[in-house]
């Protein structure tokens, strides 16, 4: 059965939704699941703008069907191989085996490795700036590359102002019928900050043209569109969103939670309304990264586990490091009963792998239990945050 919805007058979605998976990339949970969004423009020339998934190949191909109505395909336009978007691409061209192909040099030489049989066909292979007409329709390409694969291309439809882009302005979830409308950006690219910042530079003779914005993840953006334009750049940019404190504990026994919670309630009492806490051990660490792009301040609370750091905590570290999570300012709260060893550890981790992080000199150091005795210390650290927030 097709499923296809209007993006414009001649620009169709026929992408298809995946509630199967479980896991994006095999890593990321997708409890809402997520969309694979093809493209399909109807002018002079139809055109196909990306595939989807092999999972959701079949979805797309009697969507495509629907909406051609018996016309050709003219033109198939590659943006990006990742497989989640180039599964069905040689399915396409066995069903149409006249259609075009347009992509860059980088593109070709990966769908020949991936054995594509793009040189059965006619290609198009275009550089940087250059423009392409379907009839009313005249595109123009921008190169976007490592944003987040090496090949990706962007293309910009002057006549409507639609940006095909690839898996820039992507969300999870699944559209589930719901075509219009910082998890996926952080987690997929946010490695990449400075070639989304290379990207929006090249866009920014354009960016009061565009009226529509087509990911190959999530829904097509037609509102506010300068307000999610400049998030994407506060991200790449690995600016906080907001000044507030988020805390992150790791804790066997409930003593080092409560010493996240006490430190939270005396945050509160000082003022601060923006403090979230999060549990490393039941927090996915995708959520864990999103948060921690969100905020100016971090708070790393852990228990030392076989003289060393709690392996929960060590694996949201090494993600923070992966993720190149920059820019915010670290306090560290650590706890053992024989051996109080993970503060030193984790100020060891960011001084010699996250440069780029400000460490508070105040730290909360427990055994086991949080006594009265620490109470001071808590008190010191909460004003050392408040004050470096000034």
């Amino acid at each position: 059965m097709y499923s296809v919805r209007n993006v414009t007058e001649d620009v169709y979605w026929v992408g298809a939704n995946d509630h199967r998976l479980s896991l994006f990339e095999n890593a990321y949970p997708i409890p809402r699941g997520v969309s694979y969004n093809s493209y399909l423009l109807m002018d002079e020339k139809t055109a196909l703008f990306d595939t989807v998934d092999w999972s959701g190949c079949r979805q797309l191909l009697e969507n495509m069907e629907h909406v051609l109505a018996g016309r050709p395909l003219d033109y198939l336009v590659i943006n990006h191989l990742e497989p989640d978007h180039a599964g069905s691409i040689e399915e396409i061209l066995l069903r149409w085996p006249n259609v075009v192909i347009i992509s860059n040099e980088k593109a070709f030489m990966m769908m020949r490795q991936f054995k594509f049989p793009v040189d059965e066909h006619t290609i198009v292979e275009v550089k940087e700036g250059d423009t392409f007409s379907f009839g009313k329709h005249l595109v123009t390409f921008v190169f976007a590359p490592m944003v987040h694969w090496p090949e990706v291309m962007v293309t910009f439809d002057t006549t409507d102002g639609v940006l095909f882009s690839a898996d820039a302005f992507g969300t999870f979830g699944a559209l589930d019928g719901k075509l219009f409308a910082r998890r996926y950006l952080t987690n997929i690219v946010g490695k990449y900050g400075p070639h989304i910042q290379l990207i929006l530079k090249k866009a920014g003779g354009i960016l009061n043209q565009i009226k529509y914005i087509c990911p190959l993840h999530g829904p097509v953006w037609r509102k506010d569109l300068m307000y999610f334009i400049q998030k994407y750049d506060t991200w790449s940019r690995y600016e906080p969103e907001e000044k507030g404190v988020m805390i992150v504990y790791a804790s066997m026994y409930g003593n080092t939670e409560s010493a996240a919670q006490a430190l939270a309630a005396r945050l509160c009492d000082k003022g601060m309304t923006k403090v979230a806490i999060y549990d490393v051990s039941s927090t996915d660490v995708s959520q864990l990264i999103s948060e921690t792009f969100k905020y100016s301040h971090l708070v790393l609370a852990s228990v030392t586990y076989n003289l060393g750091i709690y392996p929960a905590m060590h694996n949201f570290l090494m993600d923070m490091k992966a993720l190149n999570v920059q820019s915010r300012t670290v306090a560290i709260m650590e706890n053992g009963s024989w051996a109080i060893k993970s503060g030193d550890l984790m100020q060891k981790f960011l001084d010699e792998e996250m440069k780029n992080m400000t460490v508070l000199n105040e730290r909360v150091s427990m055994a086991s239990s949080l006594h009265e005795d620490k109470a001071f210390e808590l008190e010191t650290l909460a004003d050392a945050i408040m004050e470096s927030m000034q």
